[in-house]
C-alpha cells in the first residue's frame, strides 16, 4: 500500500517590527522570520511580494517545506537543494519541483493560500492544494472552466453558498491532480473530471490516480492527489498551529 503524508499549518498575519517595502504597507509580519534556511532564489521571490502578508505566507510555506523534508531525510533544512522535473507537456525544465539529487527518495508538493500552508510527501508523484472558499457571486464565472460533469455538479447545488463549497472542493482536487501531473494549469482544467464521490464512483477520476479531500477548516478546501491505487486509510494529516509548532515537532526519518 502506497500512502502519503500531509502537514497543514495555520498562518496568522501578526505584524512584525520592521518597515514595509513601500508607502501604505506598514510593518511586515515576515520581519520576525529567520530566512537564512531559504536559498537565494527563495529569498528573492519572497522579497518581490509587495504586500507584507504575501511575503510572510510565501516565507512560512517554504520554511515549512524545508523543515518537513529535512526532518524526513535527516538533513539540515538549509542544505536541501531543489530543481525542476521535465514538463510532461513540452519536455522543458519547468515541471514539478523536485529534490535536486539522483533518484530522489521522495516526492513532495507545496500549496499555500491566505491562512493555510499544506505540504504533502509520498514515495510516488503527489500533488496537494489548499484554497480559500470563493465568494458565491464569483462561482458562475469560475465554474465555466470546469469539466462539464463538474460544472453540472456545481450548478445542481441548492443555493449559492453550497455551490461555492462544491466548487471549492472540486477546484482543490483539480489543482492537486494537475500539480501531481507536473503540468499545473498548463493543462486545460476542463479535460479531467475530479468531481463526485471517489468511493461511490471509482471510475470517474483519472486512471492511475487517487484523490482525497483533506479537512482544512470551515472556509478552506484541501485535497491530495496520489499516483497510486486508492487506500481506505487515506493520507496521514498532521495539523500545526504555526511554523514554530512544526519546528518543535519536526518529522523524523522513516524507521526512527
Amino acid at each position: 500500500m502506497t500512502r502519503a503524508d500531509a502537514w497543514l499549518l495555520d498562518v496568522t498575519e501578526e505584524p512584525g517590527t520592521g518597515p514595509g517595502p513601500g508607502p501604505g504597507t506598514g510593518p511586515g509580519p515576515d520581519d520576525a522570520l529567520d530566512l537564512t534556511p531559504l536559498d537565494a532564489h527563495e529569498r528573492e521571490r519572497a522579497a518581490a511580494f509587495l504586500r507584507p502578508a504575501d511575503r510572510h505566507l510565501y516565507a512560512v510555506a517554504h520554511l515549512a517545506l524545508r523543515v518537513i523534508l529535512g526532518g524526513l531525510l535527516g538533513e539540515r533544512p538549509a542544505d536541501l537543494v531543489f530543481g525542476r522535473d521535465t514538463c510532461p507537456c513540452c519536455g522543458g525544465p519547468h515541471g514539478r519541483p523536485v529534490l535536486a539529487v539522483p533518484s530522489p527518495p521522495l516526492h513532495f508538493s507545496l500549496s499555500h493560500t491566505p491562512g493555510r500552508v499544506l505540504v504533502a510527501t509520498a514515495p510516488v508523484p503527489v500533488g496537494a492544494d489548499v484554497e480559500g472558499r470563493p465568494a458565491p457571486e464569483s462561482v458562475r464565472d469560475l465554474a465555466s472552466v470546469l469539466h462539464p460533469s463538474e460544472r453540472a455538479e456545481v450548478e445542481a447545488a441548492p443555493d449559492p453558498e453550497r455551490r461555492s463549497a462544491v466548487f471549492g472542493r472540486i477546484w482543490a482536487r483539480k489543482e492537486a491532480y494537475l500539480k501531481g501531473l507536473g503540468t499545473g494549469l498548463g493543462r486545460d482544467p476542463g479535460l479531467d473530471d475530479l468531481g463526485g464521490d471517489p468511493v461511490r464512483e471509482p471510475g470517474r477520476h483519472p486512471a492511475d490516480w487517487s484523490v482525497y479531500d483533506l479537512p482544512c477548516g470551515p472556509r478552506h478546501h484541501g485535497a491530495l492527489a496520489l499516483r497510486a491505487p486508492r487506500s481506505d486509510a487515506g493520507p496521514r494529516l498532521r495539523h500545526f498551529a504555526s511554523l514554530a509548532a512544526l519546528r518543535a515537532e519536526p518529522p523524523t526519518p522513516a524507521g526512527e
